[in-house]
């Protein structure tokens, strides 16, 4: 029987500003990436997700970024030494930790967010310093990667546990990496349809990309963006079809 995990971005408020659903979304998925301050997220809305996670059997997950408040850690940030860029990384992953240490909980995986997941992806001195700075705070996180890119070959070298992961609600470009959301077509918004194309990938082991070109990958995680319109409905959507055709999810950090 088929195993995968469903994870979603959350903890992406600030202050007294919310974004998401977070409550709803801990229903439908198996796993949270939880921000952690420098794209969103404080103190307090860290130790909130945290705990709500914890009550609902879901797995917690660092969800680190560029320091980049103001653009949501989705601008490029260019010319950051990789060095610098890992201590970055284990400064928030350590935030996270310490305040699940306080919950009596334990985080399990790591997720990069935003323009820094998509430039390690591509960079390879990047993807190893994301890789280095998970190996420094704890060896057993799992590692959550896209296949074929940058950051499982990095994850390899380091000897990480990964989570190959796919997006249900964003499109693909020919290089197997996510296309812009500044381009037409780069987000779904049909909650059905994605559904079915996230049960296609798991099925097929493959990924159909924008222009058309079928690209093999392993999947053992599938993201719902919990920040878009209707994000909600789409879990539900997602996990439904994929439970219907026999699929079992778990948090990914139970079984990668």
């Amino acid at each position: 029987m088929t195993t995968i995990d469903l994870n979603c971005d959350m903890g992406e408020g600030f202050g007294v500003y919310e974004l998401g659903d977070d409550e709803a979304m801990l229903d439908v998925v198996t796993s949270a990436n939880i921000a952690c301050g420098f794209h969103a997220g404080d103190p307090l809305v860290m130790a909130k997700t945290l705990a709500a996670a914890g009550a609902k059997g879901v797995g917690s997950g660092a969800h680190p970024s560029f320091f980049d408040l103001w653009g949501f850690g989705r601008r490029p940030i260019l010319g950051e030494r990789p060095a610098d860029v890992e201590k970055q990384i284990i400064y928030q992953i350590g935030a996270l930790e310490a305040l699940a240490r306080s919950l009596g909980m334990r985080l399990g995986h790591v997720k990069t967010h935003g323009s820094l997941g998509n430039l390690a992806h591509e960079d390879i001195e990047l993807a190893r310093a994301v890789a280095r700075a998970i190996k420094a705070v704890d060896p057993s996180y799992v590692f959550v990667v896209m296949p074929g890119l940058a950051c499982e070959q990095a994850g390899a070298e380091l000897g990480l546990r990964m989570a190959r992961e796919v997006y249900a609600d964003r499109a693909y470009a020919d290089n197997g990496n996510l296309v812009s959301r500044k381009l037409e077509g780069a987000v779904i918004h049909d909650a059905a349809a994605a559904a079915e194309r996230v049960l296609r990938m798991v099925e097929s082991g493959e990924v159909v990309t924008l222009g058309g070109k079928r690209i093999p990958l392993r999947v053992d995680t599938v993201c719902v963006h919990g920040d878009t319109p209707g994000a909600v409905q789409m879990a539900r959507a997602v996990r439904t079809r994929l439970e219907e055709a026999g699929v079992t999810l778990r948090p990914m950090a139970e079984w990668v």
